[in-house]
């Protein structure tokens, strides 16, 4: 599968898991559990690029991440499992003093838990080692040397210098000097490297075909010596029914090697030595690893695993032994018992202290001790997951190459590990947690895979509203709205809050804007210039808006935030951008009541675009007076009437606003905060615009609706008038903005001035005949 199908594939078994997590049995399945099914994933991945022909670097370290679920789903089983009360060893002697030496093993190991798992953790090592070669067939023992040492015997005692004279197994090491045909002699040292690696891999079953196989009984003998002695009809332990008459029959047979101990000294002493050829020492160190041994072991290491394996066959080798001797009474093994007890805390400190020796072994082959997944490996066989995640999220923190294939997998799969580990009830660190769930959020988050992002940042506790929110504001402008509110809508499925993260979202975007646009300030904008389209940044506010009108519970937090915005657009002179917000908004919000202040707000913004459309309504129809005369006297007629109901609309509508304290209750509160200051700057920027723009819209209109220049004269009243300190909004600032302020009252002054003008164009000589015609009236 591709690199993209396997995060989705994670994903899935995680989903698949936190659906029941409650069933701890089915978590911890050998076959369906977590684990397995995340072994599964890396087995068919290396697959996938074997196929691909994918770098070798590459292909090892998925197969490091699925040794390392095995190595997780053999030890946390029992970790997480109480096992039922057995008896033990020594109480089985008590019972039955003829207790085979398995029966006594199998049960001193469910007496220790760790030694419990050093054998899982051994069986591991078995099953991840590389499969052991498969020598060529022959035809016979030692076919080569055979035949020579026939023709000597013929030729009378006429024996070929340097051979062999006999064909017995000791004869090399006992005649000096002396060795098999070259052939044989290669054959051997191949059959034994074989047999060295299915000892390593576990497999001696396998091992002793190869001895049949190489006509070599008196081999495959030595090897099954290292196999317990177990008589089942001599044991006390339950018999598992079965109704194969076979079974019937094995109990009465024994199994095994009753001079156990005997065998084990002769392989040491084989071990050690110096005659025998390394090939022929390595096997018997390895079929009975010991402190005695461990040199010759060691010295076959190639890899970190071959050094683990080592090290857990000895320690496993050893305990055992200890334990039998120490129970003496046995018929079989008949140890004495040490002079020295162990205690087993002792015995787990020194165990602990022996493993830790690995942290920094030289290896020859494949990677180093210190690669993550040997910590990790390490770290899961001593029980210390919480300096595991602890070390790799400090690792994490650090400065640290991010754009490589190791790195996004070694972040999934200890993202995976937390939230494996918390579904079995296993504690991981807050901190390290976090730091581990964030970077793979960032590696799911480059490989643009939004639809998983929910998932693992509802993982994150207390940090996860904000953790979504943060990947949400990422998405920038590339993302339209369905493609937002898809991903607002995926927090829900996966624990989170919906409403908090909108809220976060909306919060982080409004913040992140504002950060780099300027604070409006200065001379006041005019907005008589032609619009220009927003920029990225303002484009970036006006849709941080999307994330709180989604639904309707986050309602009342997208009023407070459309205020906001739209006090910026308008403190900044871009009215159009404003509108654009305002059509993004749903009905719903002008029905918010509470809190009155912001709905006030909100309201009298409404207003003020009403009034601003209704202009640019009254804009258009002026613009239509130069095709009056070709047009019919009905059309001019309806032309006339759209364009005295936009003027009357136009004046009564700005009247309202001028006569209502537009945005006033807004600037009740004592201190002086951004919000005062931009609402104070609106007022300076829109009372005079639209007072003057309804003057001229008056005036201009005179030809058509004489009445209009009188309501012009009328509105310079309610300017002048106290009640309503609107001359402050055209005087008001100080410094540049103050002179601003200054030029608009001279600004209207001037057009008041002209409409006086204008009222005598239709002769006479008093200017305020306009007005006194209708006070008369």
């Amino acid at each position: 599968m591709s690199e993209r199908d396997l995060y989705v594939a994670f994903s899935e078994v995680l989903s698949l898991s936190q659906s029941t997590k409650d069933d701890l049995a089915g978590l911890l399945d050998p076959e369906t559990g977590f684990a397995p099914r995340m072994r599964q994933l890396c087995r068919e991945q290396i697959q996938h690029m074997e196929d691909t022909n994918a770098p070798p670097e590459d292909l090892e370290i998925i197969r490091l991440e699925e040794n390392t679920w095995n190595l997780l789903q053999a030890v946390l089983p029992a970790r997480k499992t109480e096992l039922p009360p057995t008896p033990s060893a020594q109480e089985l002697l008590s019972l039955n003093p003829y207790t085979p030496p398995s029966s006594l093993a199998q049960a001193i190991m469910q007496s220790s838990r760790l030694l419990a798992e050093l054998v899982v953790v051994r069986e591991w090592l078995h099953d991840t080692a590389p499969s052991p070669p498969v020598p060529d067939a022959t035809t016979g023992y030692w076919k080569y040397t055979k035949h020579t040492v026939l023709q000597g015997m013929r030729s009378g005692g006429a024996y070929r210098d340097g051979l062999v004279r006999e064909l017995d197994p000791d004869a090399p090491n006992r005649e000096e000097g002396r060795a098999l045909a070259s052939d044989d002699a290669s054959g051997e040292k191949v059959l034994l490297q074989a047999l060295y690696a299915c000892v390593r891999a576990g497999r001696l079953e396998d091992a002793v075909e190869l001895c049949r196989r190489a006509h070599q009984p008196w081999r495959a003998s030595s090897i099954l010596g290292s196999r317990l002695f177990r008589w089942p009809a001599l044991s006390t332990e339950p018999r598992e029914e079965d109704s194969d008459a076979m079974v019937e029959d094995d109990a009465e047979a024994w199994h095994g090697n009753q001079n156990r101990k005997l065998w084990k000294k002769t392989c040491v002493h084989a071990a050690l030595n110096n005659a025998l050829s390394d090939q022929e020492r390595l096997l018997y160190a390895s079929l009975t690893p010991s402190p005695l041994t461990a040199t010759i072991l060691k010295s076959a290491c190639r890899t970190w695993e071959d050094h683990l394996w080592v090290q857990i066959s000895i320690i496993c080798e050893e305990k055992e032994s200890l334990e039998l001797g120490r129970l003496g009474g046995s018929f079989w093994e008949g140890g004495a018992v040490p002079d020295e007890d162990q205690e087993e805390e002792e015995w787990k400190a020194e165990v602990e202290a022996t493993l830790k020796t690995l942290e920094d072994v030289a290896v020859t082959e494949g990677p180093d001790s210190g690669h993550a997944f040997h910590f990790a490996q390490l770290r899961i066989i001593l029980d210390e997951t919480d300096e595991l995640l602890e070390k790799f999220a400090g690792i994490l923190t650090a400065n640290v190459q991010k754009q490589t294939f190791e790195y996004g997998q070694l972040c999934r799969f200890f993202a995976h590990l937390c939230l494996y580990l918390q579904l079995i009830d296993i504690p991981t660190p807050p901190h390290a947690t976090q730091v581990v769930l964030e970077s793979y959020l960032r590696v799911l988050e480059d490989a643009e895979q939004r639809q998983l992002i929910a998932m693992y940042a509802g993982a994150l506790g207390d940090n996860a509203v904000d953790r979504y929110a943060h990947f949400l504001v990422s998405l920038g402008l590339t993302a339209d709205i369905s493609e937002r509110k898809l991903a607002l809508t995926q927090a829900d499925d996966h624990g989170l809050d919906r409403n908090r993260v909108a809220i976060a979202a909306a919060e982080r975007t409004i913040d992140a804007a504002f950060d780099e646009l300027d604070e409006p300030k200065g001379p006041l904008p005019s907005v008589v210039t032609a619009p220009q389209p927003p920029s990225e940044e303002e484009e970036v506010l006006l849709r941080s808006i999307e994330w709180t009108t989604f639904f309707e519970q986050t309602y009342d937090v997208a009023l407070e935030q459309t205020n906001v915005i739209l006090r910026y657009f308008l403190a900044v002179g871009k009215v159009q951008a404003a509108l654009s917000l305002l059509e993004m908004l749903p009905a719903g919000l002008a029905d918010i009541s509470l809190p009155e202040e912001r709905a006030t707000e909100y309201l009298h913004y409404r207003q003020f675009f009403v009034i601003w459309e209704t202009l640019e309504r009254v804009v258009e129809h002026q613009g239509q007076a130069v095709d009056v005369a070709r047009m019919g006297k009905e059309e001019k007629a309806q032309w006339l009437g759209r364009y005295r109901s936009a003027i009357e609309q136009s004046h009564e509508q700005i009247t309202v606003l001028l006569t209502s304290e537009w945005l006033t209750p807004c600037l009740e509160r004592g201190s002086v905060d951004r919000r005062k200051r931009d609402l104070i700057r609106i007022r300076q920027i829109y009372i005079p615009e639209i007072t003057i723009r309804l003057h001229f819209a008056l005036v201009d209109s005179r030809q058509w609706i004489p009445e209009n220049l009188r309501r012009a004269m009328e509105l310079v009243n309610i300017v002048a008038d106290s009640r309503y300190r609107l001359y402050d909004d055209f005087i008001s600032g100080t410094g540049v903005a103050g002179n601003n302020g200054r030029r608009r009252l001279g600004e209207y002054l001037g057009a008041v001035r002209q409409a006086f003008v204008a009222g005598l164009e239709k002769g006479g000589s008093d200017p305020f005949r306009t007005i006194t015609s209708a006070a008369s009236m």
